[in-house]
């Protein structure tokens, strides 16, 4: 597995190597060992989560407050997504910043989002499964959305608005400016 460290630097882009020959292949998905190596602390995921959607859905962005707060590793099984990561960490200096990453079942590439960070996706594919870790517990009490249009984001999804689905739960979402944020001093985890 290689780890390599984004433009917003907690964010992790992971990619396995691959073992091709003519019966299919094999990968190593997670070895908790070497992530907690690469990050210089351990997280201790709890939770395995799954989620199918079609072409053009978007889930997102969501997030859960402190101490609910959740880190994921997001991985594609079947398909392609934009995936998308969000820095609300207000004393970060990349505060308000995005990342976008492409996760396919080809590249089997994945995403590690710590704690303090909006997620979310839109599928690119026909259909696309996606897997992903999680180190905390959902709790709907403290659970937070952030509208995937706001301007003060300007994320591009890559699709025309009219190809985008949402749910209605979704189309709630507040505003960035009205968002709750994290406020870490400088550390991962609160």
């Amino acid at each position: 597995m290689n780890f390599e460290r984004l433009e917003i630097r907690d964010l992790i882009l992971c990619s396995p190597k691959i073992l091709n020959d003519d019966r299919g292949y094999f990968v190593e998905t997670f070895v908790e060992r070497k992530l907690n190596d690469f990050l210089g602390f351990n997280v201790n995921f709890c939770q395995d989560n799954e989620s199918k959607s079609s072409y053009g859905v978007l889930r997102g962005l969501h997030y859960q407050l402190a101490p609910y707060a959740q880190s994921k590793l997001v991985r594609v099984i079947k398909g392609s997504v934009l995936d998308v990561a969000i820095d609300l960490r207000k004393n970060s200096s990349t505060f308000g910043q995005h990342i976008s990453v492409e996760l396919s079942e080809n590249n089997k590439k994945q995403l590690f989002i710590p704690r303090g960070f909006a997620h979310g996706f839109i599928v690119l594919s026909e259909e696309a499964i996606l897997a992903y870790k999680v180190d905390n517990y959902y709790r709907a009490s403290h659970e937070r959305g952030i509208s995937f249009d706001d301007k003060d984001l300007s994320i591009d999804w890559r699709l025309p608005t009219k190809s985008i689905t949402v749910s209605t739960k979704d189309k709630k979402n507040s505003s960035f400016q009205d968002s709750d944020f994290f406020d870490f001093n400088n550390k991962l985890y609160a």
